[in-house]
């Protein structure tokens, strides 16, 4: 089973996102910030595949979490959730290794269908 780690400060999106996730069969796992996650990352624990980060974090403004993302966990796959999506941030996105971006709002089945996606590509 694969691990997903979610990573969003706003907890009804990490819930919302969890049970989507968890009903596909996914394993699942949740960070509120950027130390949170990076610290998930270095555990040792169960290895993460895919990683659905949101832009905006209190701890994070900009895609310099995506890029340490790649560089710690270079075969992990980060998909991109911002409501805040300009087409320069989203090319700058897949430049710096996002395998996705997702605008929110959006539909659970997008992001199902993401990581499948991402998890297939790997």
């Amino acid at each position: 089973m694969a691990a997903v780690l979610i990573v969003d400060d706003e907890n009804l999106i990490r819930w919302f996102v969890a049970e989507g996730l968890e009903g596909a069969g996914y394993q699942v796992l949740e960070a509120a910030s950027a130390r949170e996650a990076l610290d998930r990352l270095q555990s040792g624990g169960a290895p993460v595949s895919v990683v659905v980060l949101d832009l905006k974090l209190p701890d994070s403004s900009d895609l310099g979490l995506l890029r340490r993302i790649r560089q710690i966990a270079p075969e992990c796959r980060v998909i991109l959730m911002t409501a805040h999506g300009t087409p320069d941030v989203l090319e700058e996105a897949v430049r710096a290794g996002a395998f996705g971006v997702l605008g929110k709002p959006f539909d659970i089945t997008r992001v199902v269908g993401l990581v499948h996606d991402a998890l297939a590509a790997a």
